[in-house]
């Protein structure tokens, strides 16, 4: 029996790194050399509080950069060689909604990383379940590795603001200093938003590389007056909340122009996800206000692209390369604040 070098989460903040058997690949499956994968907010956030569905054990990470190492003879378009990213989410193809092409709106949701071994580990497998169903895309030659770990988060960025319509001339206000906030600045750009306007804590510091064109710290000043003084007194266009933090989908409410949009990006915490809004600035100003998850079946494809053309400039996101032994220091890396990504490298010592 090959071994392989996995970090596998046995419960709450309990993450150890160990040989396991390294996956057999199936005559309809793809067996993976992980190169890279990137913590992500999920993956702080199930190391603290534990896995969904009652999952206890589980080798986690899903933002991942690799090359197919095996692939069984009933798989077609990939071969053996092939440089891929690859994204979490697998869709059932029989729901209602991805009968609609809504896959990430599946009934039957399931993640790669969750309820199939993910990317903290050497290697990773798919069956024909999740390379069917789910996101595995090649990446050009001049793509590294460290790059498509980072087209995962991207793509769910472009989706929202496909979806939500960013446009030339548009005010976007975005609220949340992490990795994603710092990749919505970057979609704003490039789809041309006129004003981008960043609303952050303790990442604020990390943001001025991405060049904003204005901050606001979300506790020194007032970011409901100093959006509306940006503004002349008109309010954004469209607020992203790409945080956890319920008292910032209020204040989007009250930032956000006439006939503009509110788009909560990031899910609340189960516990405190209840908030109260304005209804009555919702109903007289016409404002809408949308949930935004996850992406398309183009979705990683887009990422992809944007990375390629050098619209996302994913060096300004990756703080820390680690070896899989130090994923716990880099679990605590990425939620202090001193940096917005942290790429584990498996293969590293």
């Amino acid at each position: 029996m090959e071994l392989m070098k996995a970090a596998v989460f046995n419960g709450v903040e309990n993450m150890q790194v160990k040989e396991v058997p390294k996956p057999i690949c199936e005559k309809d499956g793809i067996l993976i050399k992980v190169e890279a994968c990137s913590i992500c907010g999920g993956d702080i956030r199930n190391f603290h509080n534990g896995l969904r569905h009652g999952i206890e054990s589980q080798i986690m990470g899903h933002e991942i950069g690799g090359i197919i190492e095996e692939i069984g003879d009933e798989v077609g378009f990939f071969k053996k060689g092939d440089r891929v990213a690859l994204a979490p989410d697998v869709s059932c193809g029989q729901c209602v909604y991805c009968k609609r092409g809504l896959v990430n709106l599946c009934n039957d949701h399931k993640m790669l990383g969750t309820h199939w071994a993910g990317g903290f580990a050497q290697y990773v497998y798919l069956p024909k379940q999740v390379w069917t169903r789910g996101f595995i895309e090649k990446i050009p030659d001049t793509m590294s590795y460290d790059q498509a770990a980072l087209a995962e988060p991207a793509s769910s960025v472009i989706a929202c603001q496909e979806y939500n319509n960013v446009k030339v001339g548009d005010v976007v206000v975005i609220i949340g200093d992490g990795p994603i906030g710092c990749l919505h600045i970057e979609v704003a750009r490039a789809r041309g938003a006129s004003k981008i306007v960043m609303v952050g804590l303790d990442k604020l510091h990390l943001v001025p590389p991405f060049k904003p064109d204005h901050t606001i710290h979300a506790i020194n000043q007032d970011p409901v007056k100093e959006v509306l003084e940006l503004t002349d007194g008109i309010g954004a266009d469209i607020v992203i909340c790409a945080n956890p933090v319920t008292k910032t989908q209020q204040q989007a409410v009250e930032m956000v122009r006439k006939r503009g949009r509110v788009v909560l990006f990031g899910g609340a915490p189960k516990n405190n996800a209840m908030t109260t809004l304005d209804s009555n600035r919702i109903h007289y100003n016409e404002i809408t206000v949308v949930g935004a998850f996850s992406y398309p079946s183009n979705g990683l494809e887009q990422a992809i692209k944007y990375i390629s053309e050098g619209l996302i400039h994913t060096e300004l996101y990756i703080h820390n390369l680690l070896p899989l032994e130090h994923i716990v220091e880099g679990i605590a890396f990425a939620e202090t604040g001193k940096g917005l990504k942290v790429i584990m490298k498996p293969w590293n010592n």
